[in-house]
């Protein structure tokens, strides 16, 4: 029996059958589907249908085995697999940046189920794969795991201390010595007012200020050592839920810079959507930069399509234009989504004699940012690249929140509010807000936990069913006869697998999600002539009326200001960017991580989003919150 084998995109976890593969990038494997960005990898094993001994073999293989076998096969129906395993940064191991898979065993007439560290199946991760109610089942276990690069034996005793050098190896930071043999300078960052110029040359300035940061502090991602994968939330290696320590490097100024701040031509540039906070950020790499001593400052407008298109010309920034910009919301700069290829951004790059690249924006802003750092270590140019997590969905992974995420949160406060008082003050209301998340559900989780008005929050990462006895609709009536109204909060990339799927994509090659609030509207009102006529329409068969009042904040909570909780990250965020561009670091980027602000390799951080973990303590104190039942 042949085995399925199949390649998840960890943007959308969207399963991609092996037959809609392509090589169409020289540089990626034969394996990555055609959806795939190419700064998105995953390592993926299978399992075959023979005896459980038989050794694991990377998907790469067996595609090349299948794809040989695929002329005597075309035509014939499959049989469904007795295993499968797909494995790689998948979001509920998004602690390690490794998945381990549990591998139950079944009857070969049936699907394998894979189970989840908490013995819950499908229900984080892969959930929309299997369209079935989840249940509890104690999982037989043979345990392995991989990283893009690394296979672990569990069994080996020498496992632990394998996965650290691996860990260690990368979230090591790449840095400007790695292709120039350069000598550091003492540092002209101080803050002493004692009235004497700054960087005179001798040190003696930074020695006798103690604010700096050792090249060798490191701090911490996680603290909380689980007994248990069935603890709520367990991020677990090993089925023993072993300590392993996950250190990063601690961002702030160092002692020893390796630019000349009077030579250095640094450039800021904001990407992709809007987002609370862009000209927080643009500010404080100004005035950080300026403290340096750098006089030649630039924005470059639009994004990335301001590196090359005709009539966008770079705009000359210094302390006295950056000013007031965060009294704003938007950007300063502009923004654009999508860019020219990687070698005309580097050459313009070239062209202008940048030093320094700071890129502001999400995750496909971050690999573009990956992709112009490595384009430059190729061409040996002396250019560091730093990015600055912006993105109100706090989808980005390793990074306790992103800058915008919390005004955003603020902002849906009004949106539900209205919702409530609307359906509130309506006979059998509904109000129905969309909030932004694309594949992540994070600001409709935080948004009903601190409303405390909704009745009903729909995020992507947990399935669910509209119709049905224990559907949303039937859900939404026993609210309508027990309270007389409720509140819905769905996250726009919720409840994709119910809608018609399209293949369409933004300038940024996202996946463009159908309208699921607008989905769910008409769901409630049935099809009709008029307003009144479809609200009765769905209900006439229960003989209850419903007003439903659907409210999409979208561009309203991104396009304001910053609040002060993203204002005082913001300000921290872009000072540390300027901090790891004159400590010669190249392709990280600068987030908070337990709570404390580090240097992350971009690599690392690009290589899946982040999504709620259905059973996280915070999802689980949203549904203690919202009342609402499993709609399954």
């Amino acid at each position: 029996m042949d085995p399925l084998v199949r390649a998840v995109d960890p943007r959308h976890t969207n399963p991609v059958c092996l037959r809609s593969i392509r090589r169409a990038h020289a540089t990626l494997p034969a394996f990555l589907p055609a959806t795939w960005n190419p700064h998105f990898t995953a390592a993926c094993l299978w399992y075959s249908a023979a005896p459980k001994s038989q050794t694991l073999k990377p998907i790469s293989e067996a595609a090349t085995e299948i794809e040989a076998r695929r002329p005597a096969r075309r035509g014939a129906r499959s049989n469904p697999p007795t295993s499968l395993a797909v494995l790689g940064f998948s979001p509920f191991m998004s602690l390690s940046g490794m998945a381990v898979a549990f591998k139950a065993n079944t009857s070969s007439t049936t699907h394998q189920q894979w189970l989840h560290p908490t013995g819950v199946q499908c229900q984080y991760g892969f959930a929309h794969l299997h369209q079935r109610k989840c249940r509890k089942r104690s999982p037989v276990l043979h345990v392995r795991a991989t990283s893009e690069k690394l296979d672990l034996d569990f069994s080996d005793p020498s496992w632990k201390q394998k996965y650290q050098e691996d860990w260690d190896r990368r979230f090591s930071l790449p840095h400007i010595t790695d292709i120039y043999d350069l000598k550091p300078r003492p540092t002209t960052f101080s803050l002493k007012k004692n009235g004497t110029p700054l960087g005179d040359g001798d040190g003696s300035s930074a020695d006798m200020w103690n604010g700096y940061v050792n090249k060798d502090d490191r701090a911490l991602l996680k603290v909380i050592k689980y007994a248990s994968p069935k603890s709520a939330g367990a991020e677990c290696i090993d089925p023993d839920c072993s300590w392993v320590e996950h250190w990063v490097h601690r961002a702030g100024p160092r002692k020893e810079i390796y630019y000349e701040p009077e030579e250095v031509k640094a450039a800021i540039v904001t990407c992709g959507g809007l987002c609370p906070g862009l000209n927080d950020v643009i500010r404080q790499i100004v005035f950080t930069l300026e403290i340096y001593g750098v006089k030649n400052i630039v924005g470059i407008p639009f994004g990335y399509r301001g590196f090359f298109e005709k009539g966008l010309k770079e705009m000359p920034l210094s302390r006295a234009v950056v000013e007031n910009i965060n009294l704003n919301g938007g950007s300063f700069l502009g923004v654009s989504r999508g860019g020219a290829q990687t070698s005309d951004i580097v050459d313009s790059i070239q062209a202008r004699r940048i030093d320094m690249l700071f890129v502001i924006g999400g995750n496909g802003s971050h690999a573009g940012a990956n992709a112009i750092h490595e384009e430059c270590r190729k061409r040996k140019l002396k250019v560091s690249v730093v990015a600055v997590p912006k993105t109100i969905d706090n989808d980005i992974l390793f990074m306790d929140k992103t800058f915008g995420f919390d005004t955003a949160v603020e902002e849906a406060q009004r949106a539900i509010n209205s919702a409530y008082i609307e359906a509130r003050s309506a006979y059998h209301g509904i109000g129905l807000v969309k909030l932004m998340g694309r594949s992540s559900g994070f600001i409709a989780m935080h948004a009903s936990l601190s409303s405390g008005q909704i009745d009903v929050c729909l995020i992507p990462e947990v399935s669910f069913t509209l119709d049905g006895e224990h559907g949303v609709l039937r859900h939404l009536e026993h609210l309508l006869n027990t309270k007389g109204f409720c509140v819905v909060c769905v996250a726009e990339g919720a409840g994709q697998d119910l809608l018609q799927k399209s293949n369409a994509t933004d300038a940024s090659g996202n996946v463009i999600l159908s309208d699921f609030g607008v989905h769910m509207q008409q769901k409630i009102l049935s099809s009709g002539i008029g307003i009144t006529f479809q609200i009765k329409k769905h209900f006439k068969d229960i003989g209850v009326p419903a007003d439903v009042k659907y409210i999409d904040p979208t561009y309203m909570v991104r396009a304001c200001r910053a609040n002060a909780s993203d204002a005082i990250l913001c300000t921290v965020l872009g000072q540390n960017a300027v901090h790891g561009a004159f400590a010669g670091f190249s392709g990280i980027t600068s987030g908070i991580s337990n709570t404390h602000y580090a240097y992350l390799p971009i690599t690392e951080v690009i290589t899946t989003p982040k999504h709620v973990n259905p059973n996280s303590r915070m999802w689980h104190r949203c549904l203690t919150s919202t009342g609402q039942p499993d709609f399954h």
